[in-house]
């Protein structure tokens, strides 16, 4: 099936966050105990529907280690929107959350919406990074916030789905009434209702070299 619109978002955040598995079970519904670290940058693809707009979802997923870093960064360009990771468990992964907006923010758009997400909330006894101080350096930084867990699944969806929706909001629907639009118009757009949005059957892994939806 033809896609009306390809939204390009690469995951990013520290080795060992859980990116990998995040990508994996949104778009294959597959969980990993014994995932290796990712080489370079990983694919996959998924498609959802918005407003009856048939949008495929091309996830890039890249490497969180130091010495990947100057290969990965070049990835970001063009970028639909950004999941920038951390994980609940180790304090210096969300603390080097900044680092990697610091490295992120010259190589995207200015609109290119970023969505801050809390994995592994599925083992809360093990917890370092407490929610509300995740949230409000989120809103500091303006980005969403989410926390999710690939074991269990939880949140994985509604993440992509909430990203999605701001991209399409953002930078789509606000384009196609440019003319029209009125302040109101704007408020209304910024909390879409989530009724609208639903996933469609998966599709497969995309290639390296693919550059169209078609």
């Amino acid at each position: 099936m033809d896609c009306d619109y390809l939204f390009k978002i690469v995951l990013v955040g520290d080795s060992g966050v859980g990116k990998t598995n995040i990508m994996t079970k949104f778009s294959r519904n597959v969980f990993s105990q014994t995932s290796k670290a990712t080489i370079g940058v990983d694919f996959a693809s998924k498609s959802l529907s918005i407003d009856d707009k048939h949008i495929k979802i091309q996830l890039w997923d890249t490497a969180g280690q130091e010495r990947y870093r100057a290969i990965t960064s070049s990835y970001y360009r063009n970028s639909s929107g950004i999941m920038l990771v951390y994980d609940i468990t180790d304090e210096n992964t969300f603390a080097n959350c900044t680092k990697w907006l610091n490295e992120l923010k010259p190589n995207i758009s200015h609109d290119a919406p970023i969505i801050l997400v809390g994995n592994k909330n599925d083992v809360l006894y093990h917890r370092n990074v407490d929610t509300d101080r995740a949230a409000e350096y989120a809103k500091t930084n303006n980005l969403m916030f989410i926390e999710t867990s690939a074991l269990d699944g939880h949140n994985i969806d509604k993440a992509f789905i909430t990203l999605a929706q701001h991209i399409y909001n953002t930078n789509i629907k606000v384009t196609e009434k440019t003319d029209e639009l009125k302040a109101t118009d704007i408020l209304q757009y910024v909390e879409p209702p989530m009724e609208h949005v639903h996933i469609e059957e998966e599709t497969e892994a995309i290639k390296t070299k693919k550059k169209s939806c078609c």
